[in-house]
């Protein structure tokens, strides 16, 4: 992680300031949440800094009442925040959330401020909108949603390399986003569907510091809590597309974040209509050729909306070969397929067929391309003739080698009976009792969704080998 924890003040500059101060000097360079701060005195709230959209920086105003009416008139949310401190110490002491009038914020900065404490009263910034929080330092950026940037702190925020977020956040969003300055020092943002903050963007900066980064790498990885926003079938798709792999135009309706594209052309006027589960279910959820309400499509598959993060329309490929890749625990690479869409193949219904050379080449080469930034990876493809599609990818090596679908021994082995199908399979382990294995009664793909639904549950798996 690039993330650190207690860090409160402006780590590249001179000296130590107060946290209001400190946000000052980050406004200078940076969008901040609006916000204007308050003093202890005799008197009572003195102001002292002040950031308000439309308005020049550190603006007086003839009292607190309206300095915060006027906060409260540029929140995007219609709610501030009021936190509390000493000047001696950055850490915070009391603080006050979502506060929905101008009187019950005055009042709370009255009580704090006379208790001795500094206030800052600062729009609120709702990290559940959509939007993503983290840290930028050096070429890594972690991010997550639903949750501030120290989010990243936990486990289950997403890792791209900072020309790879920005792109992402540039697909998603429609935000150009400009993390530069986080080469050479460390950014906490937040991005957010509505403008906010006193410089009315959709970045907004927590905390800056000029600290000397480390020089890193990342190797993408999922899932994790934003490919599970956006459902792990587009996540997978937008990592191959940002590899320049040959992706179909594909348009996302999502539940948490606006309609987006991203893809190449294929000049087919042809769609598959796909769903994308927030984690990967091999083969459960509709893919189908031609267009489908995706309403009454997510209300029928998913009608509690726990199961289902999207829908994907496709532009089609002429498929001349349909299948998919992957390495085996040995590193050998298997690509498997047949001719036409491949459907029946992938649901384990059809077997594998021979495959042209010409077909082979155009995969291995898809497969150098992804390989070369993420690794060892597992895809499915579409071959047109000329080349080959990524239509879902993974990352990693399959444990499958030869006739062996999951290694292992086991004290007892069940025989499936393969022309049965997915759901029978589906149900067939969810009954296994500890120390069972399975036994197929026929070859399938190592590459199916028969094979990825045996290794997701990770049972001694293997094919009766014919006498």
């Amino acid at each position: 992680m690039v993330s650190n924890h207690g860090k409160e003040r402006y780590v590249g500059l001179t000296g130590v300031f107060r946290k209001d101060e400190t946000l000052d000097r980050l406004a200078n360079d940076f969008n901040v949440a609006q916000f204007v701060s308050f003093a202890p005195s005799a008197a009572g709230p003195t102001q002292q800094y002040c950031r308000l959209a439309g308005l020049t920086p550190n603006c007086t105003f003839s009292s607190p009442n309206q300095a915060i009416e006027a906060l409260f008139e540029r929140s995007a949310d219609g709610t501030v925040n009021v936190r509390s401190f000493s000047a001696e110490h950055a850490q915070s002491r009391e603080f006050l959330y979502a506060l929905k009038s101008t009187e019950e914020a005055v009042q709370a900065v009255q009580r704090m401020t006379s208790e001795g404490a500094f206030t800052i009263v600062n729009e609120t910034i709702d990290v559940a909108d959509g939007g993503v929080s983290g840290v930028a330092m050096g070429d890594i950026v972690e991010f997550r949603p639903d949750s501030t940037p120290r989010g990243v702190e936990k486990p289950g925020f997403a890792a791209l390399s900072l020309d790879w977020a920005a792109r992402l956040f540039q697909i998603v969003y429609g935000i150009e986003v400009s993390l530069e300055k986080a080469r050479g020092g460390r950014l906490e943002f937040s991005l957010h569907p509505r403008r906010r903050g006193w410089k009315h963007t959709h970045m907004i900066f927590w905390e800056y510091g000029q600290e000397a980064s480390l020089a890193r790498t990342v190797e993408p990885t999922w899932p994790n809590d934003f490919s599970r926003m956006v459902g792990d079938k587009v996540y997978g798709l937008m990592i191959a597309h940002l590899a320049e792999a040959p992706v179909p135009k594909t348009t996302i309706i999502g539940r948490r974040v606006a309609p987006f594209s991203f893809g190449t052309d294929t000049g087919s006027a042809e769609r598959w209509i796909r769903t994308s589960p927030i984690e990967q279910v091999p083969g459960k959820f509709t893919t189908s050729f031609g267009w489908q309400d995706p309403f009454l499509l997510v209300q029928n598959e998913d009608p509690t909306g726990k199961a289902l993060a999207s829908i994907l329309s496709q532009q089609g490929v002429p498929a001349q070969w349909s299948g998919a890749a992957l390495e085996t625990a040995e590193g050998d690479l298997v690509i498997e397929g047949v001719k036409g869409s491949g459907e029946g193949f992938m649901l384990g219904t059809n077997e594998p067929q021979s495959i042209p050379e010409l077909v082979k080449e155009a995969v291995r080469s898809l497969r150098r391309r992804l390989r070369e930034t993420l690794g060892a990876v597992r895809f499915e493809w579409v071959f047109d003739g000329e080349k080959a599609w990524v239509v879902q990818l993974h990352r990693g090596a399959s444990v499958s080698q030869g006739n062996v679908i999951v290694p292992g021994d086991a004290e007892k082995w069940v025989t499936f009976h393969v022309p049965d199908g997915l759901e029978a399979l589906r149900q067939l382990l969810a009954s296994f009792e500890t120390h069972t294995g399975i036994t197929l009664d026929r070859p399938i793909g190592l590459t199916s969704h028969l094979a990825d639904v045996i290794r997701k549950a990770g049972i001694p798996a293997r094919v009766i080998e014919s006498s």
